[in-house]
This record gives C-alpha cells, structure tokens and sequence, in this order.
C-alpha cells in the first residue's frame, strides 16, 4: 500500500472557492481555505489507513479501513458518512450528508492530485511531496 503513502504539500489549487461555495462554506472560512497551504500525510498501518491535513488555519485527522463506513467531521465542519476504497493507484473518498462529495486523491510518484466534485462543481488540488 506504499502507493497511496506519503507527506504531501499543496503547490496548485483550481476552483477550490467555487467547491466551497458549492458546500455552503462561508465567506471567511474559504477565504481562509483559499489563503493556507495545507500538507497531507497518508500513512497506512495494519489496514488502517491516516490522512492528516495540516496548515496554519487548521488540522484534521481521519482513520479508516477501506471500505468501512466510518463517521467524519469535515475541516469546514460538517458531518457526515464517509466511505474510502481503493482503486489502483486512487482514493476515491465518498462523503455522505447534506451534499454528496466526492474526493479522489490519485497518486503518481511524487505526486497526489486530489480531485474534488460537488454538484457539477469539480476542483483540482496537486501536491507534491516534501
């Protein structure tokens, strides 16, 4: 699974405050959203898999088996089902609640493109590893 693994910072971000919108975030936080350069740390151990978010605004940890259902508390702070699987190389991340998200981190050597949609709204977030 070493794959999927790896520390991660943002370098390009693409309709980030338009999926925002899309989700109802408000002003202020996408501004903030919009302002910080997260890194990503996906780590796995044992089948249990750790995405960690960080940046000056905020961090988030989630941990999860693929495929197991498991009760996610979004950045922006919403809450919601989500369910991870693996497909190749990818992540496909679905999120269950007011809206139905979907996040596919793809993975290619130094490289994780995270694509975001919502409603006809898609994003393109690429980090590169550290």
């Amino acid at each position: 699974m070493a794959d999927v693994c790896g520390t991660f910072k943002l370098v390009s971000s693409d309709n980030f405050d338009e999926f925002m919108k899309a989700l109802g975030v408000g002003l202020v936080t996408r501004k903030m959203g919009n302002a910080v350069t997260p890194t990503v740390e996906v780590t796995e151990k044992d089948g249990t898999f750790t995405i960690k978010t960080m940046s000056t605004f905020k961090n988030s940890e989630i941990s999860f088996k693929l495929g197991e259902e498991f009760d996610e508390e979004t950045v922006d702070g919403r809450k919601v089902k989500s369910v991870i699987t693996k497909d190749g190389n990818k992540l496909v991340h679905i999120q269950k609640g007011d809206k139905e998200t979907t996040i596919i981190r793809e993975f290619n050597g130094d490289e994780m493109k995270a694509i975001l949609k919502v409603d006809d709204i898609v994003c393109t977030r690429v980090y590169k590893s550290e």
